[in-house]
């Protein structure tokens, strides 16, 4: 009796020890990765009113509050990153910065590298010149010193029309700094948004008016690289912004930068 007493023991251990190593290796593997809490978004700063530093050097505009209002919305915090514009779709590339809110028109080459959100501004790509000038439409351009912004669509359209290098194109980091030197006479017009421009030009009182029509439309969105984590985090993203622009918010916010409601074709 004593013998099967101590071997019961024995016998049980090595079961229990048995059973323990196979919960241990049926158990499923966990998913490790964290969910994203954070989308770091790059802009210029000095695009106003999309993006611009306020007089108490808070960082605001048009686009920053439309991204505040999505971090809101997803519960993620939205961490601005200003540099200068020409380098914002570098740093993207790089993975240093998530998206990019600094009006970024949708064409047919970004759509081949990147994945864009639902579109947010209906705008239209216009010329601002001094307002002495007769200048009305791209072809009264030729021969003219023109600005626009470096690395911008803007850019991209003005090279595209001057397939016989016609114009004087010269590029800017600073929108304002641009157009100032079309008030002083240094350069003929500039080439960028039309509210931009129209907001400046109500704003800062210079010797500037709007030259003629807009040349084409533009449709902007937040460019994503394309990878399976961004394709469900747009998927999150457009559904809060479809839900702003059902519920007005979009169309709030526009109204506090300009006398039109943007977000609506």
């Amino acid at each position: 009796m004593k013998r099967k007493f101590i071997i019961l023991p024995i016998i049980l251990l090595f079961t229990f020890i048995l059973s323990a190593c196979s919960s241990v290796d049926e158990q499923p593997v966990t998913d490790t990765v964290e969910k994203k809490t954070t989308i770091v978004v790059g802009t210029g700063g000095s695009y106003p009113p999309y993006t611009f530093v306020d007089e108490k050097n808070n960082l605001t505009g048009f686009d920053v509050e439309v991204w505040e209002e999505i971090g809101r919305r997803l519960d993620m915090e939205i961490d601005f990153t200003v540099a200068a514009f020409s380098g914002l779709f570098g740093m993207l590339d790089n993975g240093q910065i998530d998206t990019i809110a600094n009006q970024i028109t949708i064409t047919d080459e970004r759509l081949e590298k990147y994945d864009f959100t639902a579109p947010y501004v209906y705008n239209g790509a216009q010329l601002v010149v001094h307002k002495d000038s007769t200048i009305s439409s791209l072809e009264h351009l030729k021969g003219k010193k023109v600005g626009v912004s470096l690395g911008s669509n803007y850019e991209q359209m003005l090279r595209a029309f001057d397939s016989n290098n016609e114009l004087e194109i010269i590029t800017y980091e600073s929108y304002s700094g641009a157009l100032q030197d079309v008030a002083l006479g240094r350069i003929d017009a500039v080439l960028d948004d039309m509210l931009a421009g129209k907001t400046f030009i109500e704003e800062s009182g210079m010797d500037l008016k709007l030259g003629g029509d807009p040349v084409e439309e533009v449709i902007n969105a937040f460019p994503f690289v394309k990878n399976e984590d961004n394709a469900e985090l747009l998927e999150d993203i457009n559904e809060v912004m479809t839900a702003m622009a059902e519920d007005g918010t979009l169309t709030e916010i526009s109204l506090k930068y300009f006398p039109i409601d943007i977000t609506k074709k």
